[in-house]
């Protein structure tokens, strides 16, 4: 079976990219619209040129890639989406041939995670919006909402939120998928450099998330306006 997950940035992505790796039998794709999102947006993104000389920046090319078969010697193929990189002109059909997944996380802890590697995001780079019109259009052509998980839950007991995960999924939960070698993955992206620090220090899922943090003037009216997205998700979690 072929996995599409999507969400944001710093939404506990990576960590469960790597648990799906762990599992032996599983091939990872670490963010493959990311070079093509960077060279058709001209957005200003840490390591930017680096990415586009690095990676496929051809969306038809990538979204033949998201399309073709679980490699040989696995059973799983794994993709790591991020909504807002998929820019209006780009081919969405290819996610048919995934079951898509969608990763939430409460919008203050994802903008205080994102502003201290990044300052001043916007609506669009924190990707609630996309990922709720990502989300509506699936449900649509499923005729039903498809599979919600919080990564709140994932970080409360990871064993429990992930048997439920792959019960939705249909596939089997093992304990390979709490652990992770440091240092990270063949299949990171050239951006882990900059965006992967923590989880590549990182040899399973950290403890339980604390008080949500408090953001204040430019930030918390970003969180009023990502919060409605998180809450309509929220409903549909595992």
């Amino acid at each position: 079976m072929k996995i599409a997950m999507w969400s944001g940035p710093r939404n506990l992505s990576t960590a469960l990219m790597y648990s799906f790796a762990a599992r032996g039998d599983c091939a990872v794709m670490d963010e493959p619209f990311y070079a093509p999102y960077l060279a058709a947006s001209g957005k200003p993104h840490p390591m930017a040129a680096r990415i586009t000389s690095a990676h496929e920046t051809n969306p038809d090319h990538v979204a033949a890639q998201c399309n073709s078969p679980v490699p040989e010697k696995f059973s799983i193929a794994y993709q790591k989406h991020m909504p807002h990189h998929m820019l209006a002109h780009f081919d969405l059909g290819w996610m048919a041939s995934c079951t898509n997944v969608f990763l939430i996380r409460h919008p203050a802890r994802v903008i205080a995670s994102y502003a201290r590697k990044l300052e001043g995001p916007t609506m669009e780079d924190i990707g609630f919006a996309a990922q709720t019109a990502l989300f509506e259009a699936e449900a649509d052509r499923l005729g039903h909402a498809p599979t919600v998980i919080d990564s709140v839950d994932i970080r409360a007991d990871p064993v429990a939120a992930l048997s439920k995960l792959c019960a939705a999924l249909g596939i089997s939960f093992t304990e390979k998928m709490l652990h992770w070698p440091a240092g990270g993955h063949a299949s990171d992206g050239v951006w882990a450099s900059h965006w992967y620090g923590a989880v590549h220090r990182s040899t399973g899922f950290e403890d339980p998330e604390g008080p949500l943090p408090q953001l204040a003037d430019d930030y918390a009216r970003l969180l009023e306006a990502a919060l409605p997205h998180y809450e309509a998700l929220s409903q549909y979690k595992l």
